[in-house]
C-alpha cells in the first residue's frame, strides 16, 4: 500500500499539471516480479490544467471507490483518489470490498470500520494477519487503529477534510517502521 501510496503522491505532486487517476481500486494495481505495487489502468484519468484544483466528467469510475463528489457531481479532483486510496486501505486489511452484501443500508465499509474504533478492530479485520503474525495481537491491534484511523481520514466526507498523498505516504512509512520496529526486524 506504501507502493501505490507513492505513485499517487507521485501522480498528484510530481509535476506542475496532476494527474488524477479516477479509477483507484485494487484490480488496477498490478505486482510486478518483486512484489512491488504498481498502478495501472489510466483509461479515464484526467490531467489538471495548470492552477485547476478540479473539474467536472461525465465518466463513471467503479462503484463502491468513488468519491461522494465524483459520484453525485462528477467533480474530479485529486482528493477523489485520496477517497479511493482510504477504500482500498480498508478493504486491503478487512478482506471485504465495499460492494459485499453485508454493506447495505446505512452500513457500509466506511461505517463498519469506523464503528469498531478502537476496541472491535479484531471483528473487522482480516484473520490472515494473525497467522502470519503468530498471534501477536497487541502489537497488531496498536498498528492496525492506526491504519484504520488514517484509511478513514482519507475518507472524509467533505474532500477539503482529506489528506493530500504525501501526508498519507509519510504516514504509511511511519507505520511500517513503528511495526518492523515492533517485531525486532
Amino acid at each position: 500500500m506504501i507502493d501505490v501510496a507513492s505513485a499517487l503522491e507521485y501522480l498528484h505532486h510530481g509535476s506542475s499539471i496532476p494527474v488524477v487517476h479516477c479509477d483507484l481500486k485494487p484490480a488496477n494495481v498490478l505486482l510486478d516480479e518483486n512484489m512491488v505495487a504498481r498502478v495501472s489502468d489510466f483509461g479515464i484519468a484526467k490531467l489538471m490544467d495548470e492552477g485547476q484544483s478540479k473539474t467536472h466528467t461525465q465518466t463513471l469510475a467503479t462503484i463502491g471507490y468513488l468519491a461522494p463528489e465524483y459520484g453525485s457531481k462528477g467533480i474530479v479532483s485529486i482528493k477523489g483518489d485520496v477517497y479511493s486510496y482510504g477504500i482500498m486501505l480498508m478493504e486491503i486489511f478487512t478482506r471485504r470490498k465495499p460492494t459485499d452484501d453485508m454493506f447495505v443500508a446505512e452500513l457500509s465499509l466506511k461505517t463498519w470500520i469506523r464503528d469498531s474504533m478502537p476496541n472491535s478492530i479484531m471483528e473487522v479485520l482480516d484473520s490472515n494477519l494473525f497467522q502470519e503474525n503468530g498471534g501477536k495481537t497487541n502489537d497488531i491491534l496498536t498498528h492496525m487503529s492506526s491504519i484504520f484511523g488514517l484509511a478513514l481520514n482519507c475518507c472524509e466526507y467533505s474532500p477539503e477534510a482529506r489528506l493530500n498523498m504525501a501526508n498519507v505516504t509519510a504516514s504509511l512509512i511511519k507505520i511500517k517502521t513503528l511495526v518492523l520496529g515492533a517485531n525486532g526486524v
